[in-house]
């Protein structure tokens, strides 16, 4: 019988060694074999020594012959070939949740765990510090609050064994290289430790630590992880060795996730910066904006531009494509009505022809859906036109008198008019106590979709206290549901504002996200922007 050769699996060498033959092979001489050996070649022939006599024999020690030690041997092999593919399952399968991380906060939370798991730890934290500077830095703790982590900090860096790591400070006996791991197995009992650092240990309860650094080209150290134990002990050489092929795997995954978060990042807030800082303040008119980035970037803005003599242009939009030529197209696109809106703003129709004839001429092969609206204040009203056929109008001596509407500005107001036009867009919401419902706007095509776009104005008079709602059609997009039923849900949303908020526009816009999103504004398993402009008119 013949002990098979143990192989290598996914890179663990066998720390076993192949057996020697106990059994001769098959077919092989023997001295019980008659004419086996020679005279000539003793080694094959019958011998008298007394370690031939007993080879045959029970062994008078273990009370074991050759062959039944032989299978001892060999389950032994097959016992740890076992453990091997536990290990490799165990890997396979935590390196799997760890793929399915979408964000740098979900991976590194994954890690802990899952490094947790194979060294025997509960409590642990990762600290992510690029060596190249760039960002972000962060800390993410295991069982850990962010009390317990900053009692972690007060200790000095050098007593910390993952900032020795971060800083790349050397260890005593090892090569400098970024595989070097730091165990501190007897926290309480190591005299040579700083003292602040066996005070934090006492006082959050662990004795023991095992930090490794996080490596990956092309940045190189990204980060360092430490376990926290809550008894004096250390992973044993197996769980190092798992540790360091699954910390191998995350190291790279981080970096991946890595590069994408600084890519989106740097993304949103070149469409940040496209967008308005601050909205504006109008007399007689409050607004509110909820606004979210896809995390690749898209086109949907939106805009509330002041306007000669007390008006108030707005506008919300969607440039098609994602990615930073889509951030920069709507970019273009928004400042050139903005230009458009001061010159003419007071036709929406207008605005939005000569928007489309720029975009065609620019940028044949990209197409946008846009909504603008123009209102200006009622007559009579602070820093809108004067009332018609005024006691005031020609004459010096009544100006600034006979402008006051007759029962002064306590009566009822005048309705405030106004005027939008859409392409392509989703038709706005007016929600008010007496109607919630949408806005007939006329069919329209995107612009640069036809040769000469062109649609008729709607006219609106927003009575005191009503709202009108503005958003893009990612706020549907996100719901994940048709859009007939998306628009049913967006007007059962607004409908439900409780009175109480529907004078405040804030609340206005956070209620309609929660009823909408639930998964919230920041989702990163959508692809969608998300824009929603709240409009309140004071009574």
């Amino acid at each position: 019988m013949t002990a098979p050769h143990v192989p290598k699996v996914a890179g663990i060498e066998p720390a076993l060694p192949t057996p020697a033959h106990t059994v001769a092979p098959h077919g092989a001489k023997t001295p019980a074999d008659p004419g086996a050996g020679s005279p000539s070649d003793p080694s094959d022939g019958p011998s008298d020594t007394p370690e031939a006599a007993r080879e045959g024999a029970p062994d008078s020690a273990s009370g074991l012959s050759p062959d039944l030690s032989a299978i001892d041997q060999l389950a032994a092999v097959q016992d740890r070939l076992a453990g091997w593919i536990s290990d490799l399952s165990t890997l396979h399968e935590l390196t799997e949740q760890l793929a399915r991380t979408r964000t740098l906060e979900q991976a590194l939370h994954e890690l802990l765990r899952a490094g947790a798991a194979l060294v025997g730890a509960r409590r642990g934290m990762v600290v992510l510090a690029p060596a190249d500077g760039l960002g972000p830095e962060t800390t993410v703790g295991l069982g850990l609050g962010h009390a317990e982590i900053g009692h972690i900090e007060t200790v000095p860096r050098r007593a910390l064994s993952y900032a020795r790591i971060l800083d790349g400070l050397p260890e005593p006996g090892s090569t400098g290289d970024d595989t070097c791991e730091i165990s501190e197995p007897d926290i309480p009992g190591e005299k040579d430790l700083d003292p602040r650092l066996r005070e934090v240990a006492a006082r959050l309860g662990y004795a023991a630590s095992y930090a490794v650094p996080l490596t990956a080209a092309p940045i190189g150290r990204i980060g360092a992880a430490v376990w926290l134990y809550d008894e004096p002990a250390e992973p044993t050489e197996r769980q190092r060795h798992l540790v360091g092929l699954y910390r191998a795997h995350a190291s790279e995954h981080l970096a991946r996730l890595l590069e994408l978060h600084r890519s989106r990042q740097a993304t949103e807030t070149l469409h940040e910066e496209l967008l308005p800082r601050r909205l504006p303040r109008i007399p007689g008119v409050r607004l509110a904006v909820r606004h979210s980035t896809g995390p690749r970037g898209g086109g949907d803005w939106y805009d509330a531009l002041p306007l000669p003599d007390g008006a108030l242009g707005l506008a919300v939009g969607s440039v098609t494509g994602s990615g930073p030529s889509a951030v920069a197209a709507m970019g273009r696109l928004r400042a050139s009505l903005r230009a458009y809106a001061v010159m003419e703003g007071e036709d929406p129709v207008a605005v939005l022809s000569d928007l489309e004839l720029l975009l065609r001429l620019t940028e044949p092969a990209r197409s946008a859906t846009a909504l603008f609206a123009f209102t200006e204040p009622p007559p009579g009203a602070p820093g809108g036109p004067p009332v018609a056929g005024g006691l005031g109008d020609g004459d010096p001596l009544l100006d600034g008198v006979a402008d006051t509407p007759p029962g002064g500005w306590g009566s009822a107001p005048m309705p405030r008019k106004l005027v939008l036009a859409g392409a392509g867009h989703c038709p706005p919401l007016i929600l008010g106590d007496l109607r919630t419902e949408f806005v007939e706007t006329s069919l329209s095509a995107p612009l640069g979709m036809l040769a000469c776009w062109e649609a008729p104005s709607v006219e609106i008079e927003p009575a005191g206290g009503e709202t009108l709602l503005l958003y893009s059609d990612g706020l549907l997009h996100r719901t994940g549901e048709p859009m007939e039923r998306a628009f049913a849900r967006l007007h059962t949303a607004a409908a439900s504002v409780p009175r109480a908020s529907r004078r405040d526009p804030e609340a206005v816009v956070d209620h309609i996200v929660r009823a909408m999103l639930p998964q919230g504004l920041d989702d990163p398993s959508s692809e969608e922007d998300v824009v929603l402009l709240a409009t309140y008119f004071e009574g």
